[in-house]
């Protein structure tokens, strides 16, 4: 498909239904919102030139289509009359003309660029002045009905409201999405009028328009019908995305990947997975999350943003934007925060979090601790409720680990502070100094025991009592019998 064909994409209705801040054409289906996928299949189609009509949330979805197509073309339009005169906006914001536009809407996340190069190529080879994307939904309420005469030809699109009863009859639909011959359109939507009953100017109406000047005008009937269903509310945004999950799912076991729970498992548009992974139930990969092959995931996992390589196992954890490498092992019940990096064979074990943390080749942080702003170098174990003590009130500090060093359980380091390679530290050690490589740190003195402290600094507390009980018991309690 070359530049003679410009996509415009509307983008400009209120979304009064989804009762929402956000703009409804950015509300999200598989990670992406609706507007993403529906530029994404736009430019999948093989279109370069694409314009995009902004109104209702206008600088919210401005600024979204920057960060989505910066490339795109952007169409205001201030009033909303319709989508003729979305049109009409478009075709002078573009500021060229083309052969052949196409007309598609920001709000069907569903349609796939394979659907819209078989629309524009069945147009162009049959000739016509429009030719409209169809289907057959089991319940057409609210769509425009499809007129045909008596061979077949499309004569009318008669929005739901303007309908007769019999026209109402008509399963056929219009899905609003359309290929126009690029100088009937432009003469076209500039001749509507606004005489129906919403008062707008219907885009629909050039069919009428096409036929009256004896204008080639045909149908491309989609049997999916699921493409051409639009988002107006949550219910359907969130069966929507319950129908797209399914068929990302799909996709992934076509694939090799193993997926036990389709039910229970979500799988993001731009996530990718190697073959021979294994998804357990309740696990959800979202955003750019990558998965490597041979790997194990879940169950009860959410990932976003997560590097995962291959034959890596993650359990019940939750992690965003970090790494996983190859052969490392996470959870259960584990916690990767930005920037945690696992190398090769590393592991991360039962209620530890790793906040902007490289944890080294095979190196281990097992059991019930907090990592955040450090170094761990390769074969390092981390005793059992280790701790970095990263935040001064003011400032973050980082914590470096060499190699091959092993920790007590209980050990805080406060950063900044330094072990070197093959040092040892202590049970219930505070590390505030660095320690020299293969040097013992151990706490500064021995256990000090206060007699009595509880009875003198809390009396009459339930600690209190028990200790004075305790004290009875032990001394004998009853005086001796005099001599």
């Amino acid at each position: 498909m070359n530049e003679q064909v410009i996509a415009i994409v509307l983008a400009a209705g209120a979304g009064t239904r989804m009762k929402s801040r956000r703009a409804k054409v950015l509300h999200e289906v598989a990670g992406r919102p609706m507007l993403g996928h529906a530029l994404d299949a736009v430019r999948s189609a093989g279109i370069d030139r694409v314009v995009t009509v902004v109104g209702h949330d206008r600088e919210q979805v401005e600024a979204a289509v920057g960060r989505l197509d910066p490339t795109a073309t952007i169409a205001v339009q201030t009033e909303q009359r319709g989508t003729g005169d979305a049109v009409r906006v478009a075709l002078d914001a573009a500021d060229a003309s083309a052969e052949t536009y196409l007309v598609t809407y920001a709000d069907v996340p569903l349609l796939s660029a394979e659907t819209l190069r078989g629309l524009v190529d069945e147009h162009r080879a049959a000739r016509r002045a429009v030719t409209i994307l169809t289907s057959e939904p089991e319940d057409p309420t609210g769509y425009g009905r499809i007129l045909r005469d008596a061979d077949g030809g499309v004569v009318a699109i008669r929005e739901h409201k303007d309908a007769s009863d019999e026209e109402r009859a008509t399963r056929e639909v219009n899905s609003g999405i359309l290929v126009v011959d690029g100088p009937f359109l432009d003469r076209a939507v500039r001749a509507l009028s606004t005489d129906n009953a919403q008062a707008e100017l219907y885009l629909t109406d050039i069919v009428g328009q096409a036929v009256s000047e004896g204008l080639p005008v045909g149908a491309h009937v989609l049997e999916d019908v699921w493409q051409t269903e639009g988002v107006n509310d949550r219910r359907q945004l969130v069966r929507l995305g319950r129908e797209l999950n399914a068929r990302i799912v799909d996709r992934w076991l076509t694939e090799g990947v193993t997926i036990l729970d389709p039910e229970t498992t979500w799988i993001d548009t731009a996530v990718t997975i190697g073959r021979d992974t294994t998804l357990l139930p309740g696990t959800q990969l979202l955003g750019a999350t990558t998965v490597g092959e041979g790997a194990t995931i879940g169950p009860d996992t959410t990932l976003r943003n997560v590097e995962v390589g291959d034959d890596a196992t993650v359990v019940r954890t939750h992690g965003s934007d970090a790494v996983v490498g190859a052969g490392a092992s996470v959870g259960p019940f584990a916690y990767l925060r930005p920037g945690a990096v696992l190398a090769t064979g590393a592991k991360v074990g039962t209620f530890v979090e790793i906040k902007n943390t490289r944890i080294g080749p095979g190196a281990k942080v097992p059991h019930l601790s907090y990592i955040g702003d450090a170094e761990v170098g390769e074969g390092t174990n981390l005793g059992a409720g280790a701790i970095t003590a990263n935040y001064d009130g003011v400032n973050k500090h980082r914590t470096t680990i060499g190699t091959h060093v092993k920790t007590g359980c209980h050990n805080v380091f406060v950063a900044p502070v330094t072990i070197g390679d093959g040092a040892h530290t202590g049970a219930g050690a505070v590390v505030r100094e660095d320690v020299a490589p293969g040097a013992l740190a151990v706490p500064a003195s021995g256990q000090r025991t206060i007699e009595g402290w509880v009875a003198s600094r809390r009396p009459g507390t339930p600690s209190a009592h028990a200790a004075d009980q305790n004290t009875q018991e032990t001394s004998g309690g009853d005086e001796q019998e005099p001599q």
